[in-house]
């Protein structure tokens, strides 16, 4: 098999998995809902905690983890003897792509999460001290101050910074080039998904984090202009 088909398989592999809407079959299967109308509208974890309750929030977010970290590990397994040299940067693909595809699946109409929970699962994978100065970022915030999206946001940059600082002095060097970008683009897309939220926390407008409060009542501070809910 030649290296650009691999790619491409790899690529869309990843981007599959990580397309799976967890969240969404969550609510479906134990409610009969739809989250994309609940609470912010988005199909992640925190929104499944806030409208079904601790212990489904809790597994959506080891589900959502769990396609960003396997498809990371099981990569090398598949990968011919010829092209495990390549192993390394095809891991980070995969890890890229599934966040992709949880930020964009295709069974939603491209209208996904915001990917901080499988970017965790592919950061566990790819990362680690960096990936624990992004977890002491995530819990400092949080216990501090109670916002999911600014603690995820905290978590995100802490990595990437954490990241590209254990990379120097040649962060984008032949062996590492890709880590490097994953580094740089996945912080800033997760900022990115979290741009409603940022206005929010401008304004003094967003929530605080509870658990299992059914959210009818509560979107006054997720409106859009569009539908009333925050993108997903």
């Amino acid at each position: 098999m030649s290296l650009p088909v691999l790619i491409s398989l790899v690529a869309l592999a990843g981007y599959f998995a990580g397309s799976l809407p967890f969240g969404y079959l969550t609510a479906r299967f134990v409610a009969g809902i739809d989250i994309r109308r609940e609470g912010s509208g988005n199909i992640g974890a925190t929104n499944i905690g806030r409208v079904l309750g601790a212990k489904w929030g809790i597994l959506v977010l080891v589900l959502d983890c769990l396609k960003g970290l396997l498809p990371v590990l099981i990569t090398p397994l598949v990968l011919p003897a010829d092209l495990q040299p390549q192993a390394g940067h095809l891991q980070v693909l995969a890890g890229i792509s599934t966040v992709a595809g949880h930020m964009f699946p295709i069974w939603l109409r491209f209208r996904g999460g915001k990917g901080v929970a499988t970017a965790l699962g592919v950061a566990t994978a790819l990362g680690g001290w960096a990936t624990l100065a992004a977890f002491v970022a995530f819990a400092a915030s949080f216990a501090l101050f109670r916002f999911v999206s600014l603690s995820s946001m905290l978590a995100a940059i802490t990595f990437g910074a954490a990241q590209m600082a254990l990379l120097k002095p040649h962060p984008f060097a032949e062996n590492a080039w890709s880590i490097g970008v994953f580094s740089l683009l996945v912080p800033a897309l997760i900022v990115w998904r979290h741009r409603a939220n940022i206005g929010r926390l401008r304004k003094g407008d967003e929530r605080r984090f509870s658990f299992g409060r059914r959210a009818n009542d509560e979107r006054g501070s997720e409106e859009t202009a569009s539908d009333g809910r925050e993108p997903p």
